[in-house]
Protein backbone atom coordinates (compact mmCIF):
# COMPACT_ATOMS: atom_id res chain seq x y z
CA UNK A 1 0.00 0.00 0.00
CA UNK A 2 1.18 3.49 -1.05
CA UNK A 3 2.28 5.92 1.45
CA UNK A 4 -0.13 8.22 -0.06
CA UNK A 5 -2.91 5.39 0.91
CA UNK A 6 -1.60 5.43 4.39
CA UNK A 7 -1.92 9.10 4.74
CA UNK A 8 -5.54 9.19 3.53
CA UNK A 9 -6.42 6.99 5.84
CA UNK A 10 -5.21 8.50 9.09
CA UNK A 11 -7.20 11.65 7.63
CA UNK A 12 -10.58 9.74 6.76
CA UNK A 13 -13.44 10.20 9.40
CA UNK A 14 -13.09 6.33 10.77
CA UNK A 15 -13.21 6.41 14.36
CA UNK A 16 -10.76 3.75 14.51
CA UNK A 17 -7.72 3.74 12.09
CA UNK A 18 -4.80 0.97 12.42
CA UNK A 19 -1.28 0.84 10.55
CA UNK A 20 0.91 -2.47 10.36
CA UNK A 21 4.61 -0.40 10.20
CA UNK A 22 7.43 -2.55 9.98
CA UNK A 23 10.31 -1.57 11.14
CA UNK A 24 11.94 1.88 9.09
CA UNK A 25 9.17 2.31 6.43
CA UNK A 26 7.80 5.47 7.73
CA UNK A 27 5.72 4.88 11.05
CA UNK A 28 7.50 8.18 12.60
CA UNK A 29 7.22 10.09 9.79
CA UNK A 30 3.23 9.64 8.63
CA UNK A 31 2.19 9.94 12.85
CA UNK A 32 3.91 13.50 12.94
CA UNK A 33 2.49 14.69 9.59
CA UNK A 34 -1.07 13.80 10.69
CA UNK A 35 -0.32 15.16 14.19
CA UNK A 36 0.52 18.63 12.57
CA UNK A 37 -2.16 18.71 10.51
CA UNK A 38 -4.54 18.27 12.99
CA UNK A 39 -3.05 20.58 14.90
CA UNK A 40 -3.02 23.59 12.60
CA UNK A 41 -6.70 22.05 12.18
CA UNK A 42 -8.12 22.61 15.28
CA UNK A 43 -7.78 24.13 18.78
CA UNK A 44 -7.74 21.05 20.17
CA UNK A 45 -5.51 19.26 22.08
CA UNK A 46 -4.01 15.86 20.51
CA UNK A 47 -2.11 13.13 22.35
CA UNK A 48 0.55 10.66 21.09
CA UNK A 49 0.74 8.37 23.47
CA UNK A 50 4.45 5.97 23.41
CA UNK A 51 5.92 2.91 24.97
CA UNK A 52 9.19 4.12 25.23
CA UNK A 53 10.95 7.81 26.41
CA UNK A 54 12.98 6.87 23.04
CA UNK A 55 9.76 7.53 20.84
CA UNK A 56 8.65 10.20 22.70
CA UNK A 57 11.76 12.13 21.76
CA UNK A 58 11.20 11.44 18.27
CA UNK A 59 8.29 12.26 18.35
CA UNK A 60 8.34 15.89 20.26
CA UNK A 61 11.70 16.61 17.55
CA UNK A 62 9.06 15.61 14.56
CA UNK A 63 6.09 18.00 16.29
CA UNK A 64 8.58 20.93 17.36
CA UNK A 65 6.58 24.41 17.19
CA UNK A 66 2.94 22.88 18.11
CA UNK A 67 2.81 23.39 21.15
CA UNK A 68 0.02 22.67 23.49
CA UNK A 69 -1.85 21.55 20.64
CA UNK A 70 0.51 18.16 21.00
CA UNK A 71 1.24 16.43 23.94
CA UNK A 72 3.34 13.48 24.02
CA UNK A 73 3.62 10.53 26.66
CA UNK A 74 4.21 7.24 27.55
CA UNK A 75 1.12 4.95 27.88
CA UNK A 76 2.73 4.55 31.44
CA UNK A 77 2.80 8.09 32.43
CA UNK A 78 -0.69 8.72 31.29
CA UNK A 79 -2.04 5.70 33.42
CA UNK A 80 -0.54 7.32 36.42
CA UNK A 81 -2.20 10.36 35.39
CA UNK A 82 -5.21 8.93 35.77
CA UNK A 83 -4.19 6.58 38.64
CA UNK A 84 -3.27 9.97 40.59
CA UNK A 85 -6.67 11.91 39.88
CA UNK A 86 -8.59 9.37 41.53
CA UNK A 87 -5.76 7.46 43.81
CA UNK A 88 -8.86 7.47 46.73
CA UNK A 89 -11.28 5.71 44.55
CA UNK A 90 -8.77 2.80 43.71
CA UNK A 91 -6.84 2.28 46.94
CA UNK A 92 -3.60 4.33 46.55
CA UNK A 93 -1.57 7.44 48.07
CA UNK A 94 -1.63 10.47 46.12
CA UNK A 95 1.95 9.86 45.18
CA UNK A 96 0.99 7.17 42.75
CA UNK A 97 4.20 6.79 41.15
CA UNK A 98 5.96 6.36 43.73
CA UNK A 99 3.95 3.74 45.47
CA UNK A 100 4.29 2.27 41.54
CA UNK A 101 7.68 1.97 41.71
CA UNK A 102 8.15 0.72 44.98
CA UNK A 103 5.45 -2.38 44.28
CA UNK A 104 6.14 -5.19 42.89
CA UNK A 105 4.82 -5.31 39.53
CA UNK A 106 3.04 -1.91 40.31
CA UNK A 107 2.70 -0.60 36.69
CA UNK A 108 0.80 -3.56 35.90
CA UNK A 109 -1.03 -3.51 38.76
CA UNK A 110 -1.94 -0.04 38.46
CA UNK A 111 -3.20 -0.25 34.78
CA UNK A 112 -5.49 -3.12 36.20
CA UNK A 113 -7.11 -0.68 38.26
CA UNK A 114 -7.30 2.35 36.26
CA UNK A 115 -8.58 -0.34 32.99
CA UNK A 116 -11.56 -1.39 35.45
CA UNK A 117 -12.17 2.40 36.82
CA UNK A 118 -12.57 3.58 32.75
CA UNK A 119 -14.81 0.56 31.91
CA UNK A 120 -16.81 0.92 35.42
CA UNK A 121 -17.34 4.54 35.00
CA UNK A 122 -17.50 5.30 31.50
CA UNK A 123 -17.86 9.63 32.42
CA UNK A 124 -14.26 8.84 33.34
CA UNK A 125 -13.07 7.92 29.78
CA UNK A 126 -15.56 10.61 28.33
CA UNK A 127 -13.46 13.43 30.01
CA UNK A 128 -10.21 11.73 29.09
CA UNK A 129 -11.67 11.56 25.35
CA UNK A 130 -13.03 15.52 25.79
CA UNK A 131 -9.39 16.32 26.53
CA UNK A 132 -8.02 14.37 23.81
CA UNK A 133 -9.96 13.99 21.51
CA UNK A 134 -7.43 12.42 18.86
CA UNK A 135 -5.23 9.99 20.11
CA UNK A 136 -2.32 8.62 18.20
CA UNK A 137 -0.42 5.31 19.42
CA UNK A 138 2.52 4.06 18.88
CA UNK A 139 3.99 0.71 18.80
CA UNK A 140 0.49 -0.28 20.09
CA UNK A 141 1.75 -4.42 19.85
CA UNK A 142 3.62 -3.56 23.08
CA UNK A 143 0.31 -2.87 24.92
CA UNK A 144 -0.55 -4.86 27.69
CA UNK A 145 -4.52 -6.03 27.99
CA UNK A 146 -5.51 -3.40 30.07
CA UNK A 147 -2.95 -0.72 28.60
CA UNK A 148 -5.09 -1.32 25.19
CA UNK A 149 -8.36 -1.31 27.22
CA UNK A 150 -7.81 2.08 28.33
CA UNK A 151 -7.66 3.19 24.76
CA UNK A 152 -10.68 1.60 23.69
CA UNK A 153 -12.63 3.30 26.44
CA UNK A 154 -11.44 6.22 25.15
CA UNK A 155 -12.57 5.20 21.46
CA UNK A 156 -16.22 4.20 22.86
CA UNK A 157 -16.39 7.59 24.48
CA UNK A 158 -15.77 9.44 21.25
CA UNK A 159 -11.82 10.02 20.70
CA UNK A 160 -11.04 9.38 17.04
CA UNK A 161 -8.02 6.84 17.75
CA UNK A 162 -4.92 6.09 15.04
CA UNK A 163 -2.84 3.24 15.87
CA UNK A 164 0.58 1.84 14.88
CA UNK A 165 2.06 -1.20 15.52
CA UNK A 166 4.12 -4.17 14.07
CA UNK A 167 3.29 -7.50 15.08
CA UNK A 168 6.45 -8.47 14.15
CA UNK A 169 8.19 -6.05 17.04
CA UNK A 170 6.11 -8.13 19.62
CA UNK A 171 9.17 -8.07 22.09
CA UNK A 172 7.59 -7.52 25.53
CA UNK A 173 5.00 -10.05 27.54
CA UNK A 174 1.75 -9.57 28.73
CA UNK A 175 1.26 -10.77 32.00
CA UNK A 176 -2.27 -11.74 32.40
CA UNK A 177 -2.14 -12.65 35.88
CA UNK A 178 -2.24 -9.16 36.94
CA UNK A 179 -4.90 -7.81 34.48
CA UNK A 180 -8.17 -6.68 34.70
CA UNK A 181 -9.10 -7.17 30.71
CA UNK A 182 -9.14 -9.68 28.02
CA UNK A 183 -6.30 -10.14 25.84
CA UNK A 184 -6.36 -8.88 22.61
CA UNK A 185 -3.80 -9.99 19.53
CA UNK A 186 -3.08 -8.20 16.28
CA UNK A 187 -5.53 -9.63 14.16
CA UNK A 188 -8.45 -9.01 16.60
CA UNK A 189 -7.48 -5.19 16.40
CA UNK A 190 -7.51 -5.13 12.75
CA UNK A 191 -10.82 -6.93 12.37
CA UNK A 192 -12.07 -4.68 15.09
CA UNK A 193 -10.67 -1.39 12.86
CA UNK A 194 -12.67 1.01 10.95
CA UNK A 195 -10.15 1.04 8.25
CA UNK A 196 -6.57 -0.24 7.90
CA UNK A 197 -3.45 0.10 5.85
CA UNK A 198 -0.49 -0.78 5.39
CA UNK A 199 3.44 0.27 5.34
CA UNK A 200 5.64 -1.22 3.44
CA UNK A 201 8.20 1.49 1.46
CA UNK A 202 11.72 0.97 3.50
CA UNK A 203 12.57 4.47 3.94
CA UNK A 204 15.14 3.88 6.39
CA UNK A 205 17.43 2.26 3.87
CA UNK A 206 16.68 5.97 1.38
CA UNK A 207 20.07 6.95 2.52
CA UNK A 208 21.65 4.03 3.32
CA UNK A 209 21.58 0.51 1.66
CA UNK A 210 18.38 -0.01 -0.76
CA UNK A 211 19.17 -3.67 -0.78
CA UNK A 212 19.49 -3.95 2.80
CA UNK A 213 15.82 -2.59 3.18
CA UNK A 214 14.62 -5.01 0.94
CA UNK A 215 16.11 -8.17 2.26
CA UNK A 216 15.53 -6.57 5.63
CA UNK A 217 11.66 -7.01 4.99
CA UNK A 218 12.09 -10.18 3.35
CA UNK A 219 13.56 -11.57 6.07
CA UNK A 220 10.48 -9.94 8.20
CA UNK A 221 7.90 -11.67 5.75
CA UNK A 222 9.89 -15.02 6.32
CA UNK A 223 10.18 -14.69 9.97
CA UNK A 224 6.27 -14.09 10.50
CA UNK A 225 5.21 -16.82 8.25
CA UNK A 226 7.34 -19.09 10.66
CA UNK A 227 10.30 -19.40 7.94
CA UNK A 228 14.03 -19.86 8.01
CA UNK A 229 16.23 -16.71 6.98
CA UNK A 230 19.08 -18.27 4.84
CA UNK A 231 22.38 -17.31 4.99
CA UNK A 232 23.99 -19.20 2.61
CA UNK A 233 22.91 -17.53 -0.35
CA UNK A 234 20.98 -14.42 -2.12
CA UNK A 235 22.03 -12.21 0.91
CA UNK A 236 23.06 -8.67 -0.15
CA UNK A 237 26.77 -7.45 -0.30
CA UNK A 238 25.72 -5.19 2.72
CA UNK A 239 25.21 -8.27 4.86
CA UNK A 240 27.95 -10.77 6.18
CA UNK A 241 27.86 -13.61 8.14
CA UNK A 242 30.75 -15.24 10.21
CA UNK A 243 30.61 -18.34 12.03
CA UNK A 244 32.70 -18.32 15.65
CA UNK A 245 31.36 -20.20 18.89
CA UNK A 246 31.32 -19.33 22.23
CA UNK A 247 34.32 -21.21 24.78
CA UNK A 248 33.78 -19.30 27.90
CA UNK A 249 33.93 -21.66 30.81
CA UNK A 250 31.09 -19.56 32.86
CA UNK A 251 27.67 -19.99 31.94
CA UNK A 252 27.47 -15.94 32.01
CA UNK A 253 30.52 -15.49 29.83
CA UNK A 254 31.17 -15.11 26.41
CA UNK A 255 34.27 -15.35 24.14
CA UNK A 256 34.52 -15.76 21.08
CA UNK A 257 36.95 -18.89 19.16
CA UNK A 258 37.33 -16.46 17.08
CA UNK A 259 36.48 -12.69 16.74
CA UNK A 260 38.61 -11.32 14.04
CA UNK A 261 35.14 -10.69 11.85
CA UNK A 262 33.78 -8.58 15.00
CA UNK A 263 36.92 -6.36 15.10
CA UNK A 264 36.70 -5.80 11.27
CA UNK A 265 33.28 -4.95 11.35
CA UNK A 266 33.72 -2.65 14.47
CA UNK A 267 36.67 -0.63 12.69
CA UNK A 268 34.59 0.10 9.28
CA UNK A 269 31.99 1.74 10.48
CA UNK A 270 32.07 4.76 12.52
CA UNK A 271 27.93 4.46 13.61
CA UNK A 272 27.64 1.22 14.84
CA UNK A 273 25.51 -0.73 17.25
CA UNK A 274 26.29 -3.91 19.16
CA UNK A 275 24.13 -5.98 19.73
CA UNK A 276 23.16 -9.42 21.86
CA UNK A 277 19.56 -11.18 23.18
CA UNK A 278 20.82 -11.46 26.96
CA UNK A 279 22.25 -8.90 29.41
CA UNK A 280 25.15 -10.92 30.50
CA UNK A 281 26.64 -10.84 26.47
CA UNK A 282 26.46 -7.58 26.38
CA UNK A 283 28.60 -7.02 29.70
CA UNK A 284 30.67 -9.08 28.36
CA UNK A 285 31.71 -7.63 25.48
CA UNK A 286 33.26 -4.65 26.99
CA UNK A 287 35.78 -7.09 27.73
CA UNK A 288 35.90 -7.70 24.43
CA UNK A 289 36.75 -4.42 23.47
CA UNK A 290 38.66 -3.71 26.26
CA UNK A 291 36.34 -1.60 27.34
CA UNK A 292 36.12 1.16 24.84
CA UNK A 293 33.33 0.65 23.66
CA UNK A 294 30.42 1.77 26.12
CA UNK A 295 27.19 0.11 26.74
CA UNK A 296 23.62 1.85 25.78
CA UNK A 297 21.57 2.40 28.83
CA UNK A 298 18.86 3.45 27.95
CA UNK A 299 15.97 5.08 29.96
CA UNK A 300 15.54 2.59 32.83
CA UNK A 301 17.71 2.71 35.96
CA UNK A 302 17.09 -0.92 37.61
CA UNK A 303 19.56 -1.28 39.73
CA UNK A 304 19.55 2.08 41.48
CA UNK A 305 15.67 1.80 42.09
CA UNK A 306 16.94 -1.56 43.67
CA UNK A 307 19.30 0.55 45.68
CA UNK A 308 17.07 3.37 46.71
CA UNK A 309 14.38 0.87 47.72
CA UNK A 310 17.28 -0.86 50.08
CA UNK A 311 18.81 2.34 51.26
CA UNK A 312 15.09 3.59 52.68
CA UNK A 313 14.59 -0.20 54.34
CA UNK A 314 17.79 -0.40 56.00
CA UNK A 315 16.02 2.42 58.77
CA UNK A 316 19.96 3.51 58.92
CA UNK A 317 22.04 0.35 59.70
CA UNK A 318 25.47 0.65 58.19
CA UNK A 319 25.88 -2.81 57.75
CA UNK A 320 22.80 -3.66 55.86
CA UNK A 321 23.72 -0.08 52.93
CA UNK A 322 27.02 -1.10 52.80
CA UNK A 323 25.47 -4.75 51.31
CA UNK A 324 23.21 -3.05 48.92
CA UNK A 325 26.17 -0.10 47.89
CA UNK A 326 28.34 -3.85 47.11
CA UNK A 327 25.60 -5.44 45.25
CA UNK A 328 24.90 -1.48 43.37
CA UNK A 329 28.31 -1.98 42.65
CA UNK A 330 28.59 -5.57 41.12
CA UNK A 331 25.44 -5.02 38.55
CA UNK A 332 26.58 -1.85 37.68
CA UNK A 333 30.25 -2.26 36.93
CA UNK A 334 33.14 -5.15 38.13
CA UNK A 335 36.06 -4.84 40.15
CA UNK A 336 34.15 -4.35 43.78
CA UNK A 337 32.75 -7.77 44.22
CA UNK A 338 32.81 -9.44 47.54
CA UNK A 339 35.94 -11.53 46.96
CA UNK A 340 37.75 -8.56 45.77
CA UNK A 341 36.84 -5.44 48.36
CA UNK A 342 32.90 -6.25 49.28
CA UNK A 343 33.57 -8.75 52.18
CA UNK A 344 36.03 -6.38 54.17
CA UNK A 345 33.84 -3.08 53.07
CA UNK A 346 30.80 -4.65 54.37
CA UNK A 347 33.25 -5.88 57.86
CA UNK A 348 33.98 -2.81 57.89
CA UNK A 349 30.48 -1.02 58.04
CA UNK A 350 29.33 -3.90 60.32
CA UNK A 351 31.85 -2.89 62.80
CA UNK A 352 31.72 0.48 62.46
CA UNK A 353 35.05 1.32 61.28
CA UNK A 354 36.53 0.49 65.02
CA UNK A 355 39.96 -0.63 64.10
CA UNK A 356 42.66 0.35 62.78
CA UNK A 357 44.00 -0.46 59.74
CA UNK A 358 47.03 0.05 57.17
CA UNK A 359 47.32 -0.11 53.84
CA UNK A 360 44.41 -1.21 51.76
CA UNK A 361 42.07 -2.27 54.45
CA UNK A 362 42.88 1.27 55.71
CA UNK A 363 41.85 2.21 52.43
CA UNK A 364 38.70 0.16 52.12
CA UNK A 365 37.96 1.53 55.81
CA UNK A 366 38.06 4.82 54.72
CA UNK A 367 34.90 4.30 52.12
CA UNK A 368 33.34 2.27 54.54
CA UNK A 369 33.39 5.71 56.81
CA UNK A 370 31.20 7.60 54.24
CA UNK A 371 28.47 4.94 54.95
CA UNK A 372 29.01 4.69 58.95
CA UNK A 373 29.27 8.77 59.20
CA UNK A 374 26.16 8.92 57.41
CA UNK A 375 24.12 5.77 57.13
CA UNK A 376 22.10 6.79 54.20
CA UNK A 377 21.91 7.67 50.41
CA UNK A 378 24.38 11.10 50.82
CA UNK A 379 26.72 8.68 52.45
CA UNK A 380 26.63 5.69 49.91
CA UNK A 381 26.85 8.32 47.05
CA UNK A 382 29.95 10.21 48.96
CA UNK A 383 31.27 6.28 49.05
CA UNK A 384 30.37 5.95 45.41
CA UNK A 385 32.34 9.21 44.39
CA UNK A 386 35.22 8.15 46.17
CA UNK A 387 35.95 4.70 44.83
CA UNK A 388 35.76 6.33 41.29
CA UNK A 389 38.29 9.05 42.56
CA UNK A 390 40.46 5.08 43.59
CA UNK A 391 40.04 3.64 40.41
CA UNK A 392 42.15 6.30 38.88
CA UNK A 393 44.25 7.04 41.33
CA UNK A 394 45.47 4.12 43.15
CA UNK A 395 46.52 0.43 41.56
CA UNK A 396 44.82 -1.01 43.82
CA UNK A 397 41.89 -0.50 42.37
CA UNK A 398 42.41 -0.51 38.57
CA UNK A 399 40.51 -3.57 38.30
CA UNK A 400 37.24 -1.70 39.20
CA UNK A 401 35.32 -0.16 35.96
CA UNK A 402 31.95 0.87 35.41
CA UNK A 403 29.76 -0.54 32.45
CA UNK A 404 26.19 1.25 33.44
CA UNK A 405 28.16 4.74 33.80
CA UNK A 406 25.23 6.71 33.32
CA UNK A 407 23.50 5.02 36.18
CA UNK A 408 26.63 4.87 38.46
CA UNK A 409 26.69 8.53 38.48
CA UNK A 410 22.66 8.88 39.04
CA UNK A 411 23.56 7.20 42.11
CA UNK A 412 25.93 10.00 43.26
CA UNK A 413 24.11 12.28 42.16
CA UNK A 414 21.44 11.63 44.62
CA UNK A 415 23.87 12.70 46.94
CA UNK A 416 22.83 16.62 46.18
CA UNK A 417 19.56 15.93 47.75
CA UNK A 418 17.83 15.93 50.97
CA UNK A 419 15.13 13.52 50.31
CA UNK A 420 15.77 10.40 48.82
CA UNK A 421 12.33 9.52 46.31
CA UNK A 422 12.35 13.47 45.91
CA UNK A 423 16.22 12.76 44.60
CA UNK A 424 15.90 9.45 42.43
CA UNK A 425 12.09 11.57 40.61
CA UNK A 426 13.59 14.50 40.05
CA UNK A 427 16.84 12.87 38.51
CA UNK A 428 14.51 10.53 36.26
CA UNK A 429 12.82 13.50 35.30
CA UNK A 430 15.50 14.97 33.80
CA UNK A 431 16.65 12.10 32.08
CA UNK A 432 13.42 12.05 30.81
CA UNK A 433 13.25 15.24 29.12
CA UNK A 434 16.97 15.63 28.37
CA UNK A 435 16.42 12.70 26.13
CA UNK A 436 20.02 11.02 25.79
CA UNK A 437 20.67 9.27 22.62
CA UNK A 438 23.53 6.32 22.34
CA UNK A 439 26.79 7.70 21.35
CA UNK A 440 28.67 6.76 17.67
CA UNK A 441 29.20 3.32 18.94
CA UNK A 442 27.53 0.94 21.55
CA UNK A 443 27.41 -1.82 22.74
CA UNK A 444 23.28 -3.00 23.78
CA UNK A 445 20.57 -5.79 24.00
CA UNK A 446 17.95 -5.85 21.32
CA UNK A 447 15.31 -4.83 23.87
CA UNK A 448 16.94 -1.62 24.53
CA UNK A 449 18.08 -1.10 20.47
CA UNK A 450 14.28 -0.97 19.94
CA UNK A 451 12.89 2.09 17.63
CA UNK A 452 17.09 3.07 17.36
CA UNK A 453 18.77 3.11 13.84
CA UNK A 454 22.60 2.96 13.07
CA UNK A 455 24.49 3.01 9.91
CA UNK A 456 26.25 -0.68 11.17
CA UNK A 457 24.68 -3.22 13.28
CA UNK A 458 26.81 -6.71 14.39
CA UNK A 459 24.54 -9.23 15.93
CA UNK A 460 26.52 -11.57 18.52
CA UNK A 461 25.48 -14.92 19.64
CA UNK A 462 22.91 -15.83 16.98
CA UNK A 463 22.60 -19.41 18.47
CA UNK A 464 20.06 -21.36 19.49
CA UNK A 465 20.05 -20.07 23.17
CA UNK A 466 19.08 -16.95 22.15
CA UNK A 467 16.87 -17.44 19.01
CA UNK A 468 14.91 -20.71 19.75
CA UNK A 469 11.82 -21.84 17.53
CA UNK A 470 9.66 -19.38 19.50
CA UNK A 471 7.60 -16.27 18.89
CA UNK A 472 9.24 -13.80 20.77
CA UNK A 473 12.98 -15.01 19.82
CA UNK A 474 11.09 -14.45 15.88
CA UNK A 475 10.35 -11.05 16.73
CA UNK A 476 13.44 -10.54 18.76
CA UNK A 477 15.67 -11.73 15.48
CA UNK A 478 13.79 -9.22 13.78
CA UNK A 479 14.46 -6.00 15.62
CA UNK A 480 17.72 -6.56 15.87
CA UNK A 481 18.25 -7.04 11.73
CA UNK A 482 16.16 -3.69 11.33
CA UNK A 483 17.92 -1.55 13.11
CA UNK A 484 21.16 -1.46 10.41
CA UNK A 485 20.72 1.40 7.07
CA UNK A 486 23.98 0.37 5.60
CA UNK A 487 25.72 -3.01 7.17
CA UNK A 488 24.79 -5.76 8.94
CA UNK A 489 27.37 -8.22 10.33
CA UNK A 490 25.84 -11.90 12.19
CA UNK A 491 28.06 -13.96 14.20
CA UNK A 492 26.11 -17.25 13.31
CA UNK A 493 27.46 -20.77 15.33
CA UNK A 494 27.57 -24.12 13.53
CA UNK A 495 27.40 -26.27 17.01
CA UNK A 496 24.73 -24.67 18.18
CA UNK A 497 22.97 -22.97 15.59
CA UNK A 498 19.74 -21.07 15.94
CA UNK A 499 16.96 -22.89 14.02
CA UNK A 500 15.21 -19.46 12.77
CA UNK A 501 18.32 -19.75 10.30
CA UNK A 502 19.59 -22.05 7.23
CA UNK A 503 23.43 -22.23 7.62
Amino acid sequence: MSDASVAAALRSAAPLVVIEAPAGCGKTHQGAAYARDVARGTRDRLLIITHTHAACGVFADRTAGLGRHVEIRTIDSLIAQIGGAYHAGLGLPADVTTWTRRTKHGHKILAARVAQLVARYPIVAAALATRYPTIICDEHQDSSADQHAIVVALLRQGACVRIFGDPMQHIYKDDAAFGASPPCDWDTLVGQANATADLDTPHRWGDGCAALGSWTLSARATLKAGGKIDLTRDLPASVSVAFAENIARNAQGYQLNDARSVYAAEKRSDSLLILARHNHVARACRTMFNRRLPLWEGHTRKALEILVDAVREANGQPAVIAAAAVAFVGATGKGFSPSAFGKRFEQEARELCAKTCRGKSATIQELAKHIVNRPDHRGVAAMLRHLAELKDSDTGFSDVAFDHHSEYWDAVRLGNFDDLEAGLAEITNRRTYSRPSPPAKAISTIHKAKGLECRGVILLASDVKSFPEKPDARCLLYVALSRAKDRLHIVASRTTPSPLFIV
